[in-house]
């Protein structure tokens, strides 16, 4: 490592809670977010769903619109406006508003899976349902992958190199990665790096009910009975920054990123397969530092299904060995259900603040054990001393990216 990689700022919305305390607050006290959703697009009951979601009632934007203005948020879908607020709430922790790095020395990195799916299915609505010949001019600018980055930008006067990484539920995670390695190789002393998404639409719930991956239940993470996961919502911002740069201006540090890894299945579509989970581990632990014999804290992918549960545990097995014995495994999900492109920040962001305050979450809904996928995992809130994470994120078409941090 050619510097070390501080995290200065956090925020996060899901439907567990706005802000960063709310969250872990609720999330602590074992809390979910699910609850039952029943909508329909265009207020037309032919386009009805229902069931379990981890949905964002409502949005707080006083703070923001006290900051920028009533409207910053006129014109963006709500993944733009879950990341517009987690980022303001991450930036204001880290103390960056209006700071000169801003001008040329930060850089936005955000994770996101599929866009603005409110927009682009009320523009398509629009054709298809209402028969229109036109659509909204700023219809592409509100769903196009980068609309979140781009706003971030905008919103902070960021100058730097911004972009987007689409990687399904991987995005975030190789976000952050490439945020992390960008702070490394001097081309920036701050990254603003997560992901968000908004994906509980009539189209996108009917989509992911498809590809029979949905519970109608609740996310049981590695449990016995397991039936699927949860929609969820919302966005998690970290702000990375120089070690020496944050110490210089005075930041509060609330953990160091220590390394990363990515790799790809090349197997199969939407099936994962161990290799690419155990090869991303391993690379992410030795480009951290940290030997596998480490004792540490484990934030799982765990969505709940029954493929990627067995998978995910067989590979974390197949890293850490005798070793597992003193690891503890968490899985987030069951509280605040998938966010896919803002999942493996958001779960960062939770295992961070796990190592600080030394409590890990309790995995909710679990059922009872089940011998394949047999690690130890963390089925009530309990009292934990780590100094090491890792973080886990595994998307559809093979696509890995694993964290390593550390407590400060």
């Amino acid at each position: 490592m050619t510097s070390r990689i501080a995290i200065t700022g956090m925020g996060a919305v899901s439907g567990l809670a706005q802000g960063v305390e709310p969250t872990w607050k609720a999330l602590i006290a074992g809390e979910s977010g699910v609850r039952p959703l029943s909508r329909c697009y265009g207020d037309n009951p032919a386009y009805a769903y229902q069931g379990p979601a981890a949905f964002i009632e409502k949005l707080d934007t006083t703070a923001l619109e006290a900051k920028y203005g009533s409207k910053v948020l006129a014109h963006v879908d709500p993944f733009s406006a879950y990341a517009s607020v987690a980022t303001y709430e991450a930036m204001e922790q880290a103390g960056l508003l209006d700071h000169p790095v801003l001008a040329d020395r930060t850089a936005i990195v955000y994770g996101v899976g599929s866009g603005g799916n409110t927009t682009m299915e009320d523009t398509y609505g629009r054709l298809f349902d209402k028969k229109a010949t036109s659509v909204h001019p700023l219809s592409i600018p509100k769903y196009m992958v980068s609309a979140a980055a781009s706003h971030l930008s905008m919103m902070l006067g960021v100058r730097g190199v911004a972009f987007t990484i689409a990687s399904a539920c991987a995005s975030s995670g190789h976000a952050i990665s490439e945020g992390m390695h960008m702070l490394r190789a001097g081309r920036a002393d701050v990254a603003i790096v997560g992901g968000g998404e908004a994906p509980i639409t009539y189209g996108s719930w009917l989509s992911w009910r498809a590809v029979k991956a949905m519970s109608p239940t609740a996310c049981r993470p590695f449990s016995a009975g397991r039936d699927g996961m949860i929609l969820g919502e919302g966005a998690a911002t970290l702000i990375l920054e120089n070690w020496v740069h944050a110490e210089a201006r005075g930041a509060e540090i609330l953990g160091e990123v220590l390394g990363s890894g990515s790799s790809s299945d090349a197997f199969h579509i939407t099936q994962p397969q161990g290799e690419g989970a155990v090869k991303a581990m391993r690379t992410a632990l030795a480009d951290a530092g940290v030997p596998v014999e480490t004792p540490m804290l484990i934030s799982s992918h765990g969505t709940g299904t029954g493929l990627n549960d067995k998978t995910e545990a067989q590979a974390i097995r197949a890293v850490f060995g005798d070793a597992l014995k003193d690891d503890l495994v968490i899985a987030t999900k069951s509280s605040h259900g998938h966010l896919f492109g803002g999942a493996g920040a958001i779960e960062l962001l939770l295992g961070v603040l796990s190592l600080k305050r030394g409590m890990a979450p309790a995995i909710l809904n679990y059922l009872g054990p089940d011998p394949e996928c047999e690690v130890p995992l963390a089925l009530e809130a309990k009292a934990i001393d780590y100094d090491h994470l890792l973080s886990n994120s595994f998307a559809f078409g093979g696509l890995n990216s694993v964290i390593v941090a550390k407590r400060v």
